[in-house]
């Protein structure tokens, strides 16, 4: 409840200013054009009522690049290849709503999961956000394995790079870890002193058992290597339709050993997607017979040193 009552206030507060007050003309050809290129790049699909959001946030990129009406910004999109222009295009409308153990009762089921492996264990973390949901993973690990935790892996992506870099530096705010038990701060964070104050940083023995890189789930090919033994893709789904929905879903497949669990967010039901898939738990699923047999078949030794590092 908390999470969607954050979501709705952010876009509360972006659709305030009324349209005459605006800095910039935004049309329904400008929208559309948005709704389209955004879709063409990572998969998303903006619904109207994005719209003043979508306002809000790319009329930044017009003040940066100083032009004065959409049209310009969007051909200037479509004619260049100014791929950082691409990239703050894409970082602008992703939306990035996370915390430390959010939707918490996915860990214990993966603590059990773990404890009841043999052999290293490597694990994704697609929407890796600002790190918290790859850290949290991590700690869980910890938790569970003790001293095995050094023999598993955690790749944690995201198609934002701005997220990706904060992930990468683990730096959080006092306040953002109010939640975390006074054990977990203790054993898993560095408090913040003098200028750094009202800080925490993530140990460097936690951190070295994650590696951040970007991958765009929307991309036909992918530079993420399995197999997995966990795939958490969690409050993802809800920003692809259905057909982008299933490739992914399909693409998953082809990456996860036999017995592997993939994780979802609190909204998402992959089974009317899916066949490949069927529920295991809450908003947990494993691989349906054929599908594991596919994905035994599909995937090769785990190599995620294939993702490039783009928040290093």
């Amino acid at each position: 409840m908390e999470a969607r009552q954050s979501r709705r206030t952010i876009e509360t507060v972006e659709s305030e200013m009324p349209e005459h007050e605006r800095d910039f003309v935004f049309t329904n050809a400008d929208f559309a054009r948005i709704r389209a290129l955004i879709y063409q790049v990572a998969g998303i699909s903006l619904s109207d009522h994005k719209r003043d959001m979508v306002y809000s946030r790319l009329a930044r990129r017009l003040r940066a690049r100083s032009m004065t009406v959409f049209g310009e910004y969007l051909d200037y999109l479509e004619r260049s290849r100014d791929e950082s222009e691409w990239e703050a295009f894409t970082n602008a409308l992703t939306t990035n709503l996370t915390s430390f153990f959010r939707e918490a009762h996915h860990f214990p089921i993966l603590a059990d999961f773990v404890a009841h492996r043999k052999g290293p264990l490597s694990i994704w973390c697609c929407a890796a956000s600002t790190g918290e949901e790859p850290y949290s993973i991590a700690m869980t690990l910890q938790e569970a394995l003790g001293a095995n935790a050094r023999n598993a892996s955690i790749l944690a992506t995201d198609i934002d790079t701005q997220v990706l870099a904060k992930a990468d530096a683990g730096v959080y705010s006092i306040e953002q870890g109010k939640n975390l038990s006074a054990e977990r701060l203790r054993r898993f964070f560095l408090k913040g002193t003098g200028a750094h104050a009202g800080q925490m940083k993530v140990r460097p023995e936690l951190r070295q058992m994650l590696k951040f890189g970007r991958q765009n789930l929307h991309e036909d090919r992918w530079a993420v290597q399995g197999p997995f033994d966990v795939i958490f893709c969690r409050n993802v789904m809800i920003y692809f339709d259905k057909p982008t929905q299933g490739r992914v879903l399909e693409h998953f497949v082809s990456l996860m050993k036999p017995d592997a669990l993939l994780f979802a967010g609190h909204s998402e039901n992959f089974t009317y997607v899916s066949r490949s898939f069927r529920l295991r738990g809450q908003t947990v699923y494993e691989l349906a017979n054929g599908a594991a047999t596919r994905g035994a078949a599909q995937s090769a030794p785990a190599q995620t040193e294939a993702v490039r590092e783009e928040a290093s």
